[in-house]
């Protein structure tokens, strides 16, 4: 896994962990990296320093956290709190259960998602429920077309 910390247009920055460095390319021109202030897809890598870890210290070393012009928001310090963590807890444990929900009783038809969706909505095919995978313009035109689609949940320990 690799952790970067990240900029968007507006100068936004925040930080995320990835796969690998080709997940990171591949997911933002797929414009599934978004900024959580302000939704902006066009993210790039912001300068960080690098981590050196010896090997003594591994077990207890944490990412030192790049430096940035922003202050920290009251915000920011309200959702280290311990009810934001339960809270976070809870809410992570509820779109859980809808992921589930939806993966048991629905079928994964994959990159087909949007044409099938699309035949379904127009009465070609006999409606059901599908998952599947869609790029954010593939969505985007979708629901321009009246086709009712809702992400999924996508939580951190789905990436690892």
């Amino acid at each position: 896994m690799i952790r970067y910390s990240l900029r968007c247009e507006r100068e936004h920055s925040f930080e995320s962990w990835f796969q690998s460095s080709s997940a990171f390319e591949t997911q933002v021109r797929r414009q599934l990296v978004i900024c959580p202030a302000c939704g902006s897809a066009k993210v790039e890598k912001a300068i960080m320093a690098p981590q050196i870890v010896s090997k003594k210290g591994r077990e207890t070393a944490l990412p030192a956290p790049a430096a940035t012009t922003e202050t920290a928001t009251p915000v920011a310090a309200a959702e280290s709190t311990p009810l934001m963590l339960a809270q976070e807890r809870e809410l992570r444990a509820k779109l859980k259960e809808l992921r589930d929900h939806i993966v048991k009783h629905a079928d994964n038809v994959g990159e087909r998602f949007p044409n099938e969706a699309r035949k379904m909505h127009y009465g070609d095919i006999e409606h059901r429920p599908i998952y599947g995978e869609a790029s954010p313009d593939e969505a985007r035109a979708l629901i321009e077309e009246g086709v009712e689609v809702s992400p999924l949940p996508v939580l951190p320990e789905d990436r690892n």
